[in-house]
């Protein structure tokens, strides 16, 4: 990218990552006050903390909770807010932890080439967190097919529990974009290979071992919700779980390091708890309860994000995540761009980097959707964040700004991707006088005891400002099911495109008079939510056509190029 103020071409990300001095993660634990007897190091620059210490200590800190706009192809820089906000309060004089989530291979060699933020608002070591990391997503994958090969051995060894194998939905997963694995026959070539079945894979974020990692609240509490795992049904509609199959134990010592929160650093030694990473769509789109309560218990700022846009990721977080840990967020950030909301305008990408107040005016309400849900539905204090680009005039920053503040939403510019910190100190000041001064009146969307046809309506007519719900024949009995096996108390996790507040992706901005097709719901019995799938939703993505691999490289010395 070329800064149009000065001409200049900008630096890659991976290009500022490499220049930051890192401290040793040794004196970032030392800052929170953490036991060098709790710091596991992983290198030099990573570590994971044992949860001995978080034991017995309560919470502190005020909860910050960043989100954003539908998202577009643009970006909205969610993750270099979060970022750029914690290094910004750190810069104003308080005591913060970052919490944020892992990215995934999938997505980094599929679409983005990374995900730990941004410009001069990144984490670090930036290369190792967006590929192995500490192995967090390996030992997801292993538990995870550990459990679909002594689920097949089982059948295989005289299927004493009765499984059908039509009824199987338990699914094998790997962290990539594969479109090829999503539906498969295996166990050809006879009796020594198993039982031919058809079968697929997911990608490992999407797996119910992630969302159930990122739930739980302890080894104990991990192994019990392992166990609840249904992985298929009896000849006579019976689940079968993980219990039954006798492989919760085993899960849990492939998780047992796994669950342990990581703790590196961001471009300015601001320390930052990267843990876990559940996609929006299909869990609470943010970081590890442990990690949330870890940060709460060490810093008295902490600032988290929830994934894709705040309909889908914040939603999650609030009416599944906090609903299950007890949090409370104390602000929220919605973050929006020019480009973005341009796109929402009816904008093409590659128009985006012309001025047009025209199209701009058009997909601002999108924002302002967004910001009302934040203040009206869920009735937390909010400030909407403008994460600013180079290519972004005056007037287009000015026209958001009067916009929001016409309708009395809070609103503040930040430059954290060019700035880091400094660029973020006003939101930063901006997000303490919302925590000290402004009081929320938390209410999740819907009630436990709402029936689960009721809750996904509350959904869509509160959230996404659709008209209703329209279910399939299908997933009517599928609902008849689960209130028959007792789970109509557990909260409903939407899937929905991220693109759009309705089930269509083509429909931006802020669309009325939709409904919502509900065509498919089961239960993540371990994870303790419903999933509700609309419209066309993969849990196996696929490649671009032109994937961020063919980017990525090592040049001569060594050095990863190309990422980001």
């Amino acid at each position: 990218m070329t800064d149009t103020k000065t001409n200049k071409k900008m630096k890659t990300d991976i290009e500022i990552a490499r220049e930051c001095k890192m401290k040793k993660i040794s004196e970032i634990a030392a800052e929170l006050g953490i036991d060098e007897d709790c710091v596991e190091y992983y290198g030099k620059y990573k570590a994971k903390i044992d949860l001995s210490y978080f034991e017995n200590k309560k919470r502190k800190g005020k909860l910050v909770l960043v989100t954003a706009i539908t998202p577009t192809p643009a970006g909205e820089g969610k993750t270099t807010t979060s970022i750029g906000l914690a290094d910004g309060l750190k810069r104003i004089g308080k005591n913060v932890v970052a919490a944020l989530r892992e990215p995934s291979l999938g997505p980094v060699f599929g679409v983005k080439g990374g995900a730990a933020g941004g410009g001069y608002a990144q984490v670090v070591p930036m290369e190792d967190i967006n590929l192995h990391f500490t192995g967090d997503f390996h030992a997801i994958g292993a538990a995870n097919n550990l459990l679909a090969a002594m689920l097949d051995n089982h059948i295989q060894q005289g299927n004493e529990l009765g499984i059908d194998v039509r009824k199987i939905t338990w699914k094998r997963c790997v962290d990539m974009n594969d479109r090829q694995l999503r539906f498969i026959v295996d166990g050809l070539g006879g009796k020594p290979n198993g039982t031919p079945r058809e079968d697929g894979f997911k990608i490992t974020v999407a797996s119910e071992i992630m969302a159930v990692l990122c739930l739980s609240t302890s080894i104990i509490d991990l192994k019990t919700n392992l166990s609840k795992i249904i992985v298929g049904y009896t000849y006579d509609d019976k689940p079968v779980t993980a219990g039954d199959l006798k492989a919760a134990g085993a899960m849990t010592a492939l998780l047992k390091d796994a669950l342990k929160p990581n703790l590196v650093q961001t471009l300015e030694g601001t320390p930052a708890f990267v843990h876990g990473g559940p996609f929006a769509n299909i869990a609470h789109g943010c970081n590890s309860v442990i990690a949330t309560d870890g940060a709460l218990k060490t810093a008295d700022y902490v600032v988290t994000e929830a994934g894709f846009g705040a309909d889908l990721g914040a939603e999650k977080f609030l009416d599944i995540k906090c609903r299950k840990a007890g949090l409370e967020p104390d602000a929220v950030v919605v973050v929006a761009t020019v480009r973005a909301l341009k796109m929402h305008g009816g904008l093409a990408k590659t128009e985006l980097g012309t001025e047009n107040l025209e199209a701009l005016g058009k997909g601002t309400p999108n924002l302002l959707r967004h910001a009302s849900n934040i203040r009206n539905v869920y009735k937390l204090p909010c400030v909407v964040a403008i994460n600013r680009f180079p290519t972004d005039t005056d007037a287009e920053i000015n026209f958001i700004i009067g916009k929001c503040r016409e309708l009395g939403v809070n609103v503040v510019l930040s430059t954290v991707w060019a700035d880091g910190g400094k660029g973020g100190e006003a939101l930063a000041r901006e997000v303490v006088r919302l925590c000290e001064e402004e009081r929320g009146d938390f209410t999740f969307c819907y009630r436990d005891e709402d029936p689960i046809e009721e809750k996904i309506e509350a959904v869509v007519k509160k959230v996404y400002g659709g008209d209703g719900i329209t279910i399939t024949p299908q997933a009517k009995k599928q609902i008849e099911t689960l209130n028959a096996l007792g789970f109509s108390r557990l909260p409903v996790c939407i899937a929905k495109t991220q693109y759009s507040f309705s089930d269509n992706p083509a429909l931006l901005g802020a669309p009325e008079g939709f409904k919502i097709t509900v065509r498919n719901v089961e239960v993540s019995a371990g994870a303790g939510f419903i999933v509700v799938l609309t419209g066309d939703i993969m849990t196996m993505p696929g490649l671009p056509k032109r994937p961020a691999a063919e980017n990525i490289d090592v040049n001569e010395k060594g050095e990863i190029v190309g990422l980001f």
